[in-house]
């Protein structure tokens, strides 16, 4: 496929993409960009609002936030990052940078929380591996044709059983 493919497809002028993007490469880095940022915007800001609580709630409000942009806002962010192993080898850099940013806004309040002395495991690579783990698969668990109700009681036992890889 090719830009020209995109605009057909998209029911977009090609000389509009042109204008912005000079081959399909460009415009696939630019959306994985985008999708970077506004993930990060939103756990981040999710964060901040849990900024004067522990180091487990602000943990419990990022994977709440992630299990939500995972299976309701945004459920392709999954099928993009979680195993991008068929991607061209071009899209390997943004692809690790992406992911990159995202782990270290987890990791951050890893980190601080065993600092704090707040959590208890043994190997904080592993523990946030894992935790990944569990929320690329959450989508799988939380579809999004199942009532609200539903929903709601499975990212919170995700959450509550996530979390525990963390706590004391």
């Amino acid at each position: 496929m090719n830009l020209e493919d995109v605009a057909e497809h998209t029911d977009i002028a090609k000389a509009t993409l042109y204008h912005y993007f000079s081959s399909k490469d460009e415009l696939v880095k630019a959306v994985l960009e985008e999708l970077t940022t506004d993930v990060n915007t939103r756990l981040q800001t999710a964060l901040d609002e849990a900024g004067d609580r522990s180091h487990l709630e602000q943990l419990q409000t990022l994977i709440r936030e992630q299990i939500r942009i995972l299976t309701e806002t945004a459920p392709e962010v999954g099928a993009v990052f979680a195993w991008p192993k068929s991607w061209p080898d071009a899209f390997e850099p943004i692809i690790k940078d992406s992911r990159r940013r995202h782990d270290a806004l987890f990791r951050k309040v890893v980190l601080a929380g065993i600092a704090a002395g707040e959590f208890d495991c043994p190997n904080a690579d592993v523990a946030v591996q894992c935790l990944h783990g569990v929320l690329n698969h959450s989508s799988l668990w939380i579809r999004r044709d199942m009532p609200a109700r539903k929903k709601a009681q499975l990212r919170e036992a995700v959450v509550a059983t996530a979390s525990r890889m963390f706590g004391k």
